[in-house]
Order: C-alpha cells, then structure tokens, then sequence
C-alpha cells in the first residue's frame, strides 16, 4: 500500500549542506577525521561537527572508529554511490563554465533590427551565423526605439541591433559604430545638382523617414532660424518605401550615408551634404544583463559584431 505525500517524513532542508556531502566523501576516501579535515583544509573540530551533523541527519553512525580507521557502515557504503553522483553532477553541470558548440546547436537565434538595420546587415549577419552553425535557425525581428524593450522580454531575443537610448539597467550594450547623413534625390526629376544650398533644400517637397509618423523634426526647427520652411510631402517608417518614392519624382530624403550606398538598388539618385545640422547616431548592439554571461550568448555578440563592423567598413569604402 503506498503512503500518500502527507504521510512521509518531512525533510529537514535546513539541515541539508552541500559542505557535508563533501565532508562525507571525504571521510570515504580517507576513513579518518584527521586525513579528511587535512584534506578539505579545514580543522579537526570542524570535521568532526561536520560527522556530527551527517550522523543527525541520516540517522545513521556512519563511521565506527576502529584503531586509527573509521570504518563505513552498510548504510554509509549505500549512499557513497549516491552522494558520489550528486557531487559530480554538481560539478559537471553546476561548477564547471559550460561551452557553445556553434556548429551542434539546433535551436534559433533571436535578433530584433530595426528597418534600418535588417536591410543593412541581414544577409551578412546571415551568412556568418549559418557558416559556423548549419543547424540553427535564425529568426529576425522587427524593432524600433519606443518597443524594442517590450519586444526584448515579449519575444526572448538573444540580441537587438539599433540606435537606442535610455536603456534600462536590465540591458547591456556594445557600442559598434557612427553614423551620419547624406540628401538623396533624383537630379533629374528635381532638377538639382550636388551641392544643393538650404534655399533649394527647403524649396523642393521632402520624403521623411519616420518610425513613429512624426512629420516635424529637427531639421524643421533649423529652417526656421533662416526663416524657411520645407513641405514634408510623404513620411513612411520603410525606408524601401521613400527609396522607391524618389525615383523620377521631386523629392528630397535625408537618410544615412551607408544606406545610401547599398548595391542593391540601380536607381542613380545624388546624394549630397546636407546644409543643415543634423546630429549623428550611434548604432548599439544590445542584450538582457542577465543573459550577458551565457556562452551562446557571448558567441552570438562576438560573431555579430564582428560582422557588422566588417560590413560598415565595405560599405564605407565604396
């Protein structure tokens, strides 16, 4: 007949100590109290306390002293076994740091970009994930500086690659590079040739990237100081979408200088300084503090930004 749980014993967890498992391994080894404290650098007394305490709480004298020997009892020779399996457990799955193998992982990467970033570096980052890990799977998604906080615990991303700010203390951060802006347009459907001057910047209609549909920035506020004023004609958080836009029409974009000069697009548009003052922005690599330590995280930050550094210097080049 079994006994249901109110029944059993209750176990005294207070009275559980990792150190007297290791007490009791030792005395195994050893069968002396002297040999044993000699062996986990501590004294005599303590060692003998400790033997105390085992012989408490499993209700067992698991030693007899015999001449300079404490010889194990059946019960103590029972458990060696056991205690000798919790001990190694605890020091190969517990103690030891654990290693990423890359190319034996089968799970997924998480990595959340923003629209800026993904068209960027996507495919290398890719390329350099699936080079070292064909197992694995890759998942992209989509984030921008008011949810990438929710996204982050909402969706368990590994990483998030963007230019935030007023991170938390729960995020961690590496910077990876800076970037600036360049004007983009169609010199023959404007009628513009590089450099255009800030009267003809405010004359022609403005296409606006814009992740939160804000239509005013602070290139409007600047404007004004010269007494001028732009018409923001068409704002999209897609940068694809204003790219597209600007062939054959009269419109003016600021966007940064590096996705300005993808290959992937055939459609000669000029791209200019701008002659107004636009501050630059850093681009971050971030992940959970708490997640910072984990090997496959920290191969993941390596590998990624390892990529992204080296594709914002081609592209610098061109």
């Amino acid at each position: 007949m079994s006994v249901s749980p109110s029944h059993k014993k209750d176990i005294n967890w207070r009275g559980v100590d990792l150190n007297l498992l290791i007490s009791f391994s030792a005395l195994m080894e050893t069968q002396s109290v002297t040999k044993a404290a000699n062996k986990l650098a501590i004294g005599q007394s303590a060692m003998s306390h400790n033997l105390s305490r085992l012989r408490l709480l499993l209700d067992d004298p698991l030693f007899e002293r015999q001449g300079h020997n404490m010889i194990p009892t059946q019960k103590a020779l029972e458990l060696s076994v056991t205690v000798e399996k919790i001990l190694n457990l605890i020091t190969r799955e517990l103690l030891q740091p654990s290693t990423f193998e890359p190319e034996l992982f089968t799970g997924t990467f998480k990595i959340g970009l923003t629209d800026y970033a993904e068209l960027l570096f996507a495919p290398a980052i890719f390329d350099a994930i699936h080079t070292c890990s064909p197992q694995s799977h890759l998942s992209f998604y989509n984030v921008d500086r008011h949810n990438y906080q929710t996204v982050f615990n909402d969706q368990q991303l590994d990483l998030v690659i963007g230019s935030m700010t007023n991170m938390g203390k729960d995020i961690s951060s590496q910077y990876l590079y800076t970037e600036d802006h360049v004007c983009l347009f169609d010199s023959k459907a404007t009628g513009l040739n590089a450099p255009i001057t800030i009267e003809q910047y405010s004359a022609h209609p403005h296409a606006l990237v814009s992740p939160d549909g804000q239509l005013i920035t602070q290139v409007d506020d600047q404007l004004k100081n010269h007494a001028l004023q732009r018409q923001v004609a068409v704002g999209s958080r897609n940068f694809l979408t204003i790219r597209h836009l600007l062939k054959g029409r009269d419109l003016l974009c600021v966007v940064s200088r590096l996705m300005a000069q993808l290959d992937l697009f055939h459609d000669d548009l000029t791209q200019c300084l701008i002659p107004v003052d636009i501050a630059d922005f850093d681009i971050r690599l971030l992940w959970l503090h708490r997640n910072g330590t984990h090997p496959r995280n920290e191969w993941l930050r390596q590998r990624v930004a390892t990529t992204v550094i080296g594709q914002v210097e081609q592209l610098q080049q061109q």
